[in-house]
């Protein structure tokens, strides 16, 4: 049988305004202006009004985004950044191409998120003074406990990082994700929440300052053209991504809310099913990135899926400090654990109902059988 329910579909996204994205392509060809153009002005103002962030500037990528924040804020040669171990390779590779070394934070079991109990015991530690910055991941579509990451920051005298990724619409006590730390790193690979049609990434803030120096970083570190105040990149949002992303960007509440819709058909229809189905927290609302289960039997289910056409993800199933290129020790048994089991169902925008129903049952069906 052929694959008939995908993890993801940007496709759906595109046919659901196709007419919309071929006037915003064919607008931005007619114009003769295809970098740092009007197009990638208004989706920045846009974008900041929609998070309620004082700024944006539009980068190449979200792996760009998370760098040329902490270069802006600081962050160099020597300096240690915590993170997590659970979030794809993108997060810990901009730590190192900023100079800096990654410190891995144990996760809390039930949200898979940064655990700030076991970050305070990180800024605690012997190697603590050193870390500049932390970058906390939110992850599946829920934000992190920022009041208490935040606060543990300021106490040690480092700065927050937001990797928000994953997290476009979430909120974290009415604030979306995005205007709780320094600065943000936004991704908008064409399968995120808010996706381009190709690579497309940003930095949000309300320090003007910071978000200039962004801006100046990701144009090789120009202060006035073709003269380089410091080392910089060419890390430039184009003009076709960012007409793309003003029309998605229109979307995305009312994608968003459809997504809300399938995860709680998810929850309802897998409530028996012997997984450990995603939680939300108190005071934080998710954006259902990932619909994301877990089991002992991760390979198993995924297989008997596949085999009923239904496609599924895993983000991710090697922690980075076990990958050869950022290996560290000690391993940390939570995020261990949680990268063997974790399972994203398929959640997309272009799904329906009737498919979560063709999901929840294949499950169903599969733990009949064992």
């Amino acid at each position: 049988m052929p694959p008939r329910i995908f993890p993801a579909d940007p496709r759906a996204s595109y046919l659901a305004a196709r007419d919309k994205f071929d006037e915003a392509v064919l607008r931005v060809l007619r114009s003769g202006t295809y970098i740092l153009g009007p197009e990638l002005a208004a989706f920045e103002s846009e974008f900041a009004q929609w998070l309620g962030a004082g700024g944006v500037v539009g980068v190449a990528n979200g792996t760009d985004a998370i760098e040329l924040a902490l270069r802006a804020v600081g962050v160099g040669p020597g300096d240690l950044v915590a993170t997590v171990g659970n979030t794809v390779t993108a997060t810990v590779a901009a730590i190192v191409a900023a100079g800096a070394k990654p410190v891995f934070v144990e996760v809390e079991g039930d949200t898979m998120l940064m655990n700030p109990d076991a970050l305070r015991d990180v800024l605690e530690g012997a190697d603590g003074k050193k870390v500049r910055a932390i970058v906390p991941v939110h992850l599946y579509g829920l934000a992190c406990d920022m009041p208490r990451i935040v606060e543990l920051a300021e106490g040690h005298g480092a700065v927050v990082v937001e990797d928000c990724a994953q997290a476009h619409g979430a909120t974290v006590a009415g604030k979306k994700a995005g205007t709780l730390g320094r600065l943000a790193a936004f991704s908008f690979y064409p399968t995120k929440n808010l996706g381009a049609f190709g690579d497309a990434g940003a930095v949000a803030g309300t320090d003007s300052a910071l978000l200039a120096r962004v801006k100046s970083l990701r144009q090789y570190g120009w202060g006035e053209r073709y003269v380089s105040d410091e080392h910089g990149r060419n890390s430039r949002l184009d003009e076709i991504q960012a007409a793309i992303l003003r029309v998605r960007l229109n979307m995305l509440e009312t994608e968003n809310a459809h997504r809300v819709t399938l995860a709680a058909r998810y929850l309802e229809r897998l409530a028996r099913a012997h997984l450990r189905l995603p939680v939300t927290a108190t005071g934080r609302m998710h954006a259902w990135h990932q619909f994301v289960v877990r089991t002992s039997d991760r390979d198993g289910l995924k297989a008997h899926l596949e085999k009923c056409g239904i496609i599924c993800g895993i983000l991710y199933p090697v922690p980075v400090y076990r990958q050869p290129a950022y290996r560290a020790t000690p391993g940390l048994p939570i995020t261990d654990e949680a990268c063997a089991q974790v399972l994203s169902l398929p959640l997309h925008g272009g799904m329906s109902l009737a498919d979560v129903d063709t999901v929840a049952a294949t499950v169903l069906d599969w733990e009949a059988a064992r």
